[in-house]
């Protein structure tokens, strides 16, 4: 990691968590005295069990109270480290922390830094612990717990982390996104194969638009790790999925310059032209059972395809099949008199289905559309995306208040509709740039709510922009960094 700090305020508003107490920890009994053994002793800048009094900064974040005892993270930021501490309290009263490399989802190191109310005194603190693990890649996020002495029942903080790798408020969303990563697998969350994708682009298009090149190993391990799953090469039945990967490894390839990654994105558009037919005069499958044609893989196949002839030297292939695609879809009324994209055709009329117009239906055909105005010059193509982007912030439906909704929305994050916002936002972000800022008040106010509304204490997204909040995933959580990312 290459950590970078510039000290803002966090959110601290505190989730009080009341559960059982365990078995107690070891007890530290004067300020000066060692820690209790934690699950991993981590060393970055300086080691876990750091005299609290040398640290440089301190910044109160978050706080929990029980039985009039008073719990609370401290955060010093120059160093990356925290401690915790107990006020109002009497003698026997515990406080320690928690450590979590997942966002709280789960956590090793428990009770670290378990520390007694000494005789006589009504106050303690724990010493310093790291919040990451910079040697491991690990993101990491600390609460605070405690007990009284007397009482069985113990409380912890919401978490909380430092400002390194989090300075503002895209790359604090980046840094909640990464620790959904999974480094074992290379994927995001739970796995899920299409949504990973979306969010590598995001974290990828964050270090362009932020400059934090702290998550740069995610690219070549995501790569190394699944380059040979399914069909190979991030290829699989599914069309869209092809797209979605093609397309992060376009973006990798911008921001490394390695080949592999744009081979590898050329290997995902040969393989969605071999699903390319003459059925209703063209289109490409949405999977490999050729039952369907939608918009979103014929999207995705026209951005894919623009792209990789603006970056491949004389190339003719790609750059016709980008047009082809975009003459088919024109024919086809998915595009509906609305400007809205609506889900896919009608194989019994070769026309527009009118199903659902998803948030992602009009954000990916208005990137392909940005992508192929870059490569042709076709004013058109990026007459009909601002059509297309009018449309969508001006929606009732899809723009209600002006915050970006998806149809039929749902109060989890565990569904594929969460991911389809961020495809949206970005694409409009996309046309924002060439448009010269046309959306910039949109996107501007879009970040605002969803900033205020939908955001925990580490900066973790729900699925509402507008609020209430949800839980989230990396499906929310990549949402709200292409947001982020497209904001002004």
């Amino acid at each position: 990691m290459s950590p970078r700090l510039i000290a803002v305020p966090i959110l601290v508003a505190a989730a009080v968590v009341f559960v059982p107490a365990p078995a107690a920890g070891a007890a530290d009994g004067t300020a000066t005295s060692a820690p209790a053994p934690a699950a991993t002793t981590i060393c970055n800048r300086y080691c876990d069990g750091r005299d609290a009094s040398l640290a440089p900064a301190d910044r109160a974040t978050v706080s929990a109270t029980l039985y009039g005892r008073r719990f609370t993270m401290h955060l010093n930021d120059t160093d990356a480290m925290g401690w915790a501490t107990l006020d109002s309290g009497q003698a026997g009263d515990e406080v320690w922390m928690d450590r979590s490399f997942d966002g709280g989802r789960t956590w090793s190191d428990a009770r670290i830094g378990d520390s007694t109310v000494a005789a006589g005194a009504t106050s303690r603190r724990t010493r310093q612990y790291n919040v990451d693990n910079w040697n491991a890649n690990g993101v990491g996020v600390l609460r605070a717990c405690g007990k009284a002495g007397d009482r069985a029942e113990l409380v912890c903080t919401a978490w909380t982390r430092s400002t390194w790798n989090a300075w503002d408020r895209r790359t604090a969303a980046a840094t909640a996104l990464m620790m959904q990563y999974d480094l074992g697998t290379g994927l995001f969350g739970d796995g899920d194969w299409w949504t990973s994708a979306n969010a590598l682009t995001a974290v990828i298009d964050n270090a362009r638009r932020s400059g934090m090149a702290s998550y740069g190993y995610a690219i070549a391990n995501t790569y190394d790790k699944q380059v040979n799953a399914r069909l190979g090469q991030f290829r699989n039945e599914y069309l869209d999925d092809t797209g979605w990967w093609a397309l992060a490894w376009v973006d990798a390839y911008d921001l490394t310059g390695d080949s592999r990654y744009l081979n590898t994105a050329r290997a995902g558009a040969d393989h969605m032209f071999g699903y390319w037919d003459t059925t209703c005069g063209g289109g490409v499958w949405w999977k490999t059972d050729r039952t369907r044609k939608n918009a979103i893989e014929n999207s995705l196949y026209i951005q894919l395809n623009a792209a990789l002839s603006k970056r491949i030297a004389g190339d003719t292939v790609y750059r016709g099949r980008a047009q082809a695609a975009w003459t088919w879809f024109q024919g086809t009324g998915m595009l509906n008199g609305s400007n809205l994209v609506n889900d896919g055709i009608s194989l019994s009329t070769c026309r527009t289905n009118g199903a659902t117009t998803w948030t992602y239906n009009q954000g990916v055909l208005v990137n392909a559309l940005v992508q192929l105005n870059r490569l042709t010059g076709d004013a058109a193509a990026l007459a009909t995306a601002r059509r297309i982007g009018d449309a969508l912030t001006a929606s009732a439906s899809l723009s209600p208040g002006g915050v970006l909704r998806e149809p039929n929305e749902s109060s989890t994050c565990s569904d594929d509709g969460a991911s389809f916002k961020g495809a949206a936002i970005r694409g409009l972000g996309v046309l924002n740039a060439a448009a010269g800022g046309a959306y910039n008040a949109y996107l501007q106010r879009n970040a605002d709510s969803a900033y205020a509304n939908d955001r925990d204490t580490i900066d973790a997204y729900g699925n509402h922009w507008a609020g209430p909040r949800t839980a989230t995933s990396q499906r929310c959580q990549h949402s709200a960094v292409d947001l982020l990312n497209a904001a002004p």
